[in-house]
């Protein structure tokens, strides 16, 4: 592999970012006193975690049963009762096809492994959804004679078997040869949707239909991309609750919980990919978890959240009877709409709103129609100019209203000195000059609020594009991770342990973008109130360099060549297209003639008035 080596800009950006936040953390050091509290409270810390983290395994993973001691399995016949009936043999069977494979355990019947066939992790390990006990599903119930039991601890035997095409796997947990708890399911070719049933056949006499069936679904969502904060910020329990509502928990929050109703369906998100459980006749309510395991940014953690969900089953007749569907697979765009009877691709997070509409029906089909003939890295350059080309005249209009208040500068100047002393009166003044010149100062800002759609819609797209995902451009690796041509020996807070090369050139591109921009404004002086134009633009760029180091490098080179292509543009308006002397021309011509006011003008004519009245009054 050739060796990554430092440019100049990279050296420039690098030296700069250091300096900041160097002299920051030298600034904010805590005393010896401090640190000594840290540490006690650290080591207090870690032993509360571990016991919390020992008391978590307790809960889900339960101990295996030694089928050649007698006296255990004679034992383990008394705690469950009449469901003594069934073989205690340990073991799994596996279900799998061209896209997925499960791995079911006798003991519970649950899934124990869910691995993708066709996708790897940053480190080319194969990614796994379920895993060594990250996950846990059963249900809770009791029984006739009043004991409490969970199919986590019963026995199945599990038949495997073929209709069609489709492997199907029936695990029973037997009273007799003809009354049993059944767990079935269904595997299709090619399909990452598994149907599963849940039913019992002639346990009316043997459940207690007088007390709560309880659903139990438990998951610790395993890390598989090179940021663990940057994965954990785009994962979330999603679920369609209340008539086709979407909702989320908490991304952010160490501890999000609710309960809802009616619940057709949950996700557990893990960024692009995801567990769903779908069921056909809704959970008519429902606990939801979403505890979040991610501090701070380490290579060594291995899960993100840590998600639960309880809900209660309706016992028809004396029987359980549910069907549901397990969906391990990745959180694309292309798959989920195959299931449009289940509605999953709504767990996409596009965005809320319009925001949404534009991501999941303008920029998603977009770019898969650039991306099917064009390289992904090319395909977003193509798509970012189209996009700039598409909103040029609003960049026309943006600079034409600067250059107008740069023509008007030297009138506003003297207004400003004439009146340095009142500055009810020279607003007053200010604004009477605008509306003989017929320019609105708030002309500029228009046309950036129009932009605010499609640049949020693109801030929502480039992360959660799975089309992105392990695509290489350049020098970037994974266009939908961020890009290294730096590995630093140490961590910066906020910045990373690393240097990402294309936030340094967009931050680069937004600087002279913000000179363009902003230097119209700082010509001007500054009006009261108004935010220092020179600070936001150096404000901006180290916000770009410093937040957007752990972002997905293809969306800080969409930002990057936005920027670059949005100043050549700017540069063809100014010396191609306007002209300040007919605009000045134009700008004249408009004092002459006669200007009505409109009722908002004359609104704020007659409130700045008043003011000035009372002013005087006040004075006397």
């Amino acid at each position: 592999m050739e060796e990554k080596k430092l440019d100049v800009k990279s050296i420039i950006g690098f030296v700069l970012i250091f300096g900041i936040l160097l002299g920051w953390m030298y600034l904010k050091q805590p005393t010896p006193e401090e640190l000594e509290a840290q540490k006690a409270e650290q080591k207090q810390v870690e032993v509360d975690d571990e016991a919390q983290e020992v008391k978590e395994e307790m809960v889900i993973e339960t101990p295996v049963l030694d089928v050649q001691d007698s006296t255990a399995v004679a034992n383990y016949k008394s705690t469950v009762g009449a469901f003594g009936f069934t073989n205690t043999v340990d073991g799994t069977t596996m279900l799998e096809n061209e896209l997925v494979s499960l791995e079911v355990a006798n003991k519970g019947g649950q899934i124990v492994t869910a691995k993708m066939q066709k996708f790897v992790t940053y480190d080319s390990i194969p990614v796994y959804l379920v895993k060594d006990g990250n996950a846990d599903f059963g249900i809770n119930f009791t029984t006739s004679d009043n004991r409490v039991l969970s199919s986590r601890d019963l026995y199945f035997e599990p038949t495997l078997s073929k209709s069609g095409e489709n492997q199907v796997l029936s695990l029973k947990a037997k009273v007799s040869a003809n009354q049993y708890l059944e767990f079935r399911y269904e595997m299709k070719p090619n399909d990452y949707l598994v149907d599963f049933t849940m039913r019992s056949q002639g346990l009316n006499g043997v459940l207690n239909s007088s007390k709560p069936i309880d659903l139990e679904w438990k998951l610790k969502g395993i890390r598989h991309n090179k940021s663990v904060q940057y994965e954990n910020r785009y994962t979330r329990l999603t679920y369609n609750h209340d008539g086709e509502k979407i909702s989320k928990l908490s991304e952010s929050s160490e501890l999000d919980e609710e309960t809802e109703e009616d619940i057709k369906w949950l996700s557990y998100r893990q960024h692009f990919f995801s567990s769903i459980l779908a069921t056909d006749e809704h959970f008519k309510s429902a606990d939801l978890t979403s505890k979040n395991l991610v501090e701070e940014e380490s290579k060594e953690e291995k899960f993100t959240k840590e998600y639960t969900s309880k809900t209660t089953l309706d016992i028809q007749g004396g029987e359980i009877s549910e069907n549901m569907h397990w969906y391990y697979g990745p959180t694309d765009i292309q798959v989920l709409d195959d299931y449009k009877d289940l509605g999953l691709v709504e767990s996409i997070p596009f965005g809320w709103g319009i925001f949404g509409w534009i991501n999941r029906f303008v920029f998603t089909p977009f770019y898969t129609f650039l991306s099917s003939f064009l390289p992904f890295g090319i395909a977003i350059v193509v798509m970012t100019i189209i996009v700039r080309l598409a909103l040029s005249p609003v960049t026309y209009k943006s600079y034409l209203s600067q250059a107008k208040m740069k023509v008007l500068k030297p009138e506003i100047t003297e207004i400003n000195e004439r009146l340095k002393d009142n500055a009810m009166k020279k607003q007053q003044e200010t604004m009477k000059l605008y509306n003989k010149a017929g320019v609105s100062p708030m002309s500029g800002c228009i046309p950036a609020l129009l932009q605010l759609p499609i640049f949020y819609s693109l801030f929502m797209f480039f992360p959660t594009s799975f089309a992105l995902r392990q695509k290489s451009f350049l020098w970037a690796e994974d266009l939908s991770s961020y890009d290294t041509i730096f590995n630093l020996p140490f961590s910066i807070p906020f910045y990373g342990d690393h240097v990402s090369l294309f936030p340094i050139l967009a931050s680069i591109a937004i600087f002279f973008y913000m000179m363009m921009t902003t230097g119209q404004s700082m010509q001007m002086q500054q009006q009261p109130g108004m935010p220092n134009m020179k600070f936001i633009m150096y404000l901006s760029p180290v916000m770009m360099l410093v937040f957007f180091n752990n972002y997905a490098s293809g969306l800080s080179l969409y930002y990057f060549i936005s920027n670059l292509i949005t100043i050549f543009i700017m540069l063809a308006i100014k010396n191609y297209i306007l002209n300040e002397d007919k605009i000045h021309a134009q700008i004249q011509e408009n004092k002459k003639k006669p200007k009505k006011e409109n009722k908002f003008q004359k609104k704020m004519r007659e409130m700045m008035e008043q003011a000035e009245a009372q002013k005087k009054s006040g004075k006397r």
